[in-house]
């Protein structure tokens, strides 16, 4: 199964229809409206989904050039209701393909977005080609964002790490995810979704639960600055931690993507 269908049923948070994530686009503008980006550039959205994030940064800034990439098309159909609503003046370039390979999929940007901590769909290997990818895909002075949660320990510590756990509820349905293993080479965990009632299966997916001192070092390789701006400094409600990245090291990318593997 793919992650368009699990989403189907997990995807309040950026559905240009629901009152909470029209909520938390005006949170994500004001957010970039003070990170002092570049004004007048260009934004490239990874993992864009239906573009909350993307469009929130080029309004902040003024873009005059704004590119979404996604795995899932179903997702990049839903960015123009988020144009619409934010009365942008550009067309945005959308792109269905594998943030792993960003670089030779769109052109050079000066900020690069990976939002709605969707980092928990890669393991350290795939993490290291996102970041390599984008170093390539930034301008100079390039900046790289991603919002993202510390879930070792938020869930591993916090919640406790649990063999059945209720993922969200809707009008008619509950999602509920059952362990299924763990793959020590990569340091994922496999969970199978299923709708309530009747246990139908949604599908199974590979999960790596980040620490964010972990992004941050990885990201401290490609990039020559690294900080974590926490929502107690930035002080909106509906965006969370953000890895804040600048200046990329192009140099040290291509070495990386020369001669990189994954586990055999």
């Amino acid at each position: 199964m793919s992650l368009e269908e699990l989403y189907r049923y997990a995807r309040g948070y950026m559905e240009p229809g629901n009152e909470g994530a029209r909520k938390r686009f005006k949170d994500l503008t004001g957010f970039f409206e003070g990170l002092g980006l570049p004004k007048g550039g260009s934004v490239l959205d990874l993992c864009a989904g239906t573009g909350i994030a993307g469009i929130a940064a080029a309004k902040a800034t003024n873009a005059k050039k704004l590119t979404l990439l996604d795995a899932r098309a179903e997702d990049l159909e839903k960015v123009q209701e988020w144009v619409e609503l934010a009365g942008l003046g550009i067309a945005p370039a959308k792109v269905h393909g594998d943030v792993r390979e960003a670089a030779k999929l769109v052109g050079e940007h000066e900020v690069a977005l990976l939002f709605g901590n969707t980092m928990i769909h890669f393991d350290p290997f795939d993490a290291v080609k996102i970041f390599a990818n984008v170093t390539l895909a930034l301008s100079e002075n390039g900046v790289f964002l991603i919002e993202d949660t510390d879930r070792v320990y938020r869930i591993l510590y916090g919640t406790g790490y649990k063999e059945f756990f209720v993922e969200s509820r809707g009008e008619d349905h509950t999602l509920a995810s059952v362990h299924e293993g763990y793959d020590v080479t990569r340091g994922t965990f496999r969970r199978t979704y299923y709708l309530l009632p009747g246990f139908r299966k949604v599908g199974s997916f590979d999960f790596h639960h980040w620490d964010l001192a972990t992004q941050l070092a990885i990201g401290r390789i490609f990039f020559r600055e690294a900080r974590l701006i926490r929502p107690g400094e930035h002080g909106f409600v509906r965006v969370g931690d953000v890895l804040y990245f600048r200046e990329p090291r192009r140099e040290i990318a291509k070495l990386v993507l020369e001669d990189f593997n994954g586990p055999s």
